[in-house]
């Protein structure tokens, strides 16, 4: 069984899925608790973690669409609503106190993957 997600050095097998799914959950967590303490101030490192479970999901499994038109637009979209859902459950905040918290993650995430994709050519 061959899933859609890349098969890099181990191959397309579970260790591949799992190793590209928990590095994917520490970049959300990082760029979200980044976001986070610039937002809000010091706050624990434990509801990035968990927030940042949903959006590393749902990125994983519509990665599939990233290279078709419109469907990347969709996949964003997404992405997106579900990191705002996560992160307004985790750091038990209103929707109009999430919306800024959400714009500044998914601006540090570009920045950030953008960065390290110019560092580490991954695509």
């Amino acid at each position: 069984m061959v899933a859609p997600l890349q098969a890099g050095l181990p191959g397309p097998g579970l260790v591949a899925l799992v190793v590209t799914a928990l590095v994917t959950w520490l970049f959300y967590a990082v760029t979200l608790h980044l976001a986070a303490t610039f937002f809000i101030g010091d706050v624990p490192t434990q509801p990035a973690a968990a927030a940042a479970v949903a959006p590393a999901v749902v990125s994983l499994l519509l990665q599939q669409y990233a290279g078709s038109g419109l469907l990347i637009l969709v996949s964003v979209v997404a992405t997106v609503a579900v990191d705002f859902a996560a992160v307004s459950y985790a750091y038990r905040l209103e929707w109009r106190s999430t919306a800024p918290l959400v714009a500044l993650h998914v601006a540090f995430a570009t920045i950030l993957g953008y960065a390290l994709n110019n560092i580490f050519g991954f695509v």
